[in-house]
């Protein structure tokens, strides 16, 4: 599909500038809220005017796009980027009764706010579009790259997810059972057996293209389901691995979202079951918490992992395996039980 150069991340944890992810930070009232930089590439008149997701999407791609690079497009995955903005500005109706009402949130309102704020700055006029697919956008997002990249091998894309706790959503996501109601520390997630998880937040950013050179990982394909049968869902990843890993080749590590809701537990479990007893298993959402592209942080790690940048820290292994020599990796992760999504990632 594409080979990853580059790679940044904003996330509750310390993924951006000094990495450190051996020290856990944990949730805060069920939520995991990002540890966001001071963003030295923006002064405080921009900073004020962006909103969060705003300002992590275009923080995290920056570093990425230095020396005034320009990629040959920018293309973003997210679902809830810009429903805070968009609530304030729908309060405003109602509380100026229509009359005097501030623009900002209104820009600031919708998911495509994030890749057109990057063009800016970037004085980037190339292709630009914004993916918002619920659980997927990410996954779409980056088969979009792939396409492109297909097409253009010798371009260069930013490719990147983006989502914000927003109090609406979290609010309505909270009432549909889908975030924890007791208290649930970050370290003691994967022992919850009720419903729900804990509220997460984060923004990655990639620069991808299909030259092999310098690249630290390669996203060699891309499988995305619609089901809610464990059955069905198991037999769709046992294919995707079947048809996707060559002959003689092997799963080093399964890197899943299991996040400590009993609803979606036998989907992972299920996912563990194709893969023999030699497999490494690690976890990733006590750390980027639940939110519709926390795949795209799982992909960082990812990267991370197979281009030996970052060890794998005790806190995310399930079950250990030969850590040494990681070649192939499996991401799954799944969203609200119904939308699920794996990536294969190999050494470049």
């Amino acid at each position: 599909m594409f080979y990853i150069h580059k790679a940044a991340c904003i996330s509750p944890q310390q993924t951006f500038g000094d990495i450190d992810i051996e020290q856990l930070h944990v949730a805060v009232d069920n939520k995991l809220y990002a540890i966001e930089p001071k963003y030295p590439h923006f002064n405080g008149n921009a900073l004020r005017r962006m909103s969060k997701s705003t300002r992590m999407g275009a923080g995290a791609a920056l570093p990425l796009l230095a020396d005034n690079d320009k990629p040959n497009g920018i293309i973003i995955g997210t679902q809830v980027s810009g429903m805070e903005e968009n609530g304030k500005f729908l309060n405003q109706i109602i509380e100026y009764n229509e009359d005097m009402l501030t623009p900002g949130s209104f820009v600031q309102g919708t998911p495509n706010t994030i890749s057109s704020q990057i063009a800016l700055i970037n004085n980037n006029k190339n292709y630009n579009l914004t993916h918002v697919h619920r659980g997927l956008a990410f996954e779409n997002a980056a088969l979009d790259a792939a396409m492109l990249v297909n097409e253009n091998p010798a371009h260069t894309y930013l490719l990147g997810g983006v989502d914000e706790i927003s109090a609406n959503n979290y609010t309505l996501d909270t009432l549909g059972g889908w975030f924890k109601k007791e208290p649930c520390p970050s370290d003691g997630l994967y022992n919850s057996t009720t419903a729900g998880s804990l509220s997460g937040e984060g923004a990655t950013m990639f620069t991808v293209s299909g030259n092999q050179a310098g690249a630290i990982a390669k996203l060699s394909a891309i499988t995305t389901i619609h089901s809610s049968d464990v059955a069905v869902v198991k037999e769709r990843i046992k294919n995707f691995i079947s048809k996707e890993l060559p002959d003689g080749k092997k799963i080093d590590l399964l890197l899943t979202g299991e996040n400590g809701d009993a609803r979606v537990f036998p989907f992972y479990q299920a996912c563990e079951e194709i893969l023999d007893d030699q497999t490494a298993i690690a976890r990733f959402k006590h750390m980027s918490g639940e939110y519709p592209t926390a795949s795209s942080f799982a992909l960082w790690l990812a990267c991370n992992f197979v281009g030996g940048i970052l060890n794998i820290p005790r806190h995310m292994i399930k079950r250990h395996g030969d850590l040494k020599s990681l070649k192939n990796i499996l991401v799954y992760n799944t969203h609200k039980v119904g939308q699920h999504g794996c990536m294969l990632v190999n050494v470049a």
